[in-house]
């Protein structure tokens, strides 16, 4: 593993985040790649689970969050509300990685025993693999609390694809210690994860 500047690794995971979500929604149609669930780790690396889709969410996120909550709301029907949704996520919405948030966001049940790990710890490790590209990024977790943008920004996304979700989601932000973060690129991903 090699360390980078904390800048220039943010700047990387960012660009390849978006790669890859501009992969899944143009050619898997939306469904979360490997990159995008990454591994749940405490701070012993201790696995919590084996996958946590997370989100990337943009610096300003009321326009997009504005759009996803208009196609929630227009129709019933969720074929066509997830065909607007995906439409929109496969134009140019991951074009340019700076328009994003280094903070990531994951949307979890009220009772998720996920989140009361989280919330108890207050900090893990997402670790990502995909490409033959990995990252470890050590993060302190806080839970949004209603009327947060990001908290917003993340249901109503969520919602392209399951307009059922209910407001008493716990949306858990995560906010990489860049300095601590570390990247890997190889044809093998990370035999175990180490800070």
């Amino acid at each position: 593993m090699r360390k980078r500047s904390g800048n220039d690794l943010r700047d990387r995971f960012l660009g390849w985040q978006c790669r890859i979500r501009q992969i899944a929604m143009r050619q898997d149609g939306g469904r979360p790649s490997p990159g995008m669930r990454p591994r749940l780790l405490d701070v012993a690396v201790r696995e919590i689970t084996g996958a946590l889709t997370v989100l990337l969410v943009p610096r300003h996120p009321e326009e997009s969050t504005a759009f996803f909550r208009f196609q929630v709301m227009k129709t019933a029907d969720p074929r066509d509300l997830y065909e607007r949704g995906l439409t929109y996520l496969q134009a140019d919405y991951f074009q340019k990685p700076e328009t994003f948030s280094d903070t990531l966001a994951a949307v979890l049940p009220q009772d998720s025993p996920v989140a009361s790990v989280l919330i108890e710890g207050g900090a893990c490790v997402l670790a990502f693999h995909q490409f033959s590209q990995s990252y470890s990024l050590p993060c302190a977790v806080r839970i949004l609390k209603p009327g947060d943008a990001t908290r917003e920004a993340a249901i109503w996304h969520n919602r392209l694809f399951n307009p059922a979700l209910p407001d008493t989601v716990h949306v858990v932000a995560f906010q990489p210690d860049w300095a601590s973060a570390k990247s890997v690129a190889g044809p093998e991903g990370p035999k175990s994860v180490s800070l």
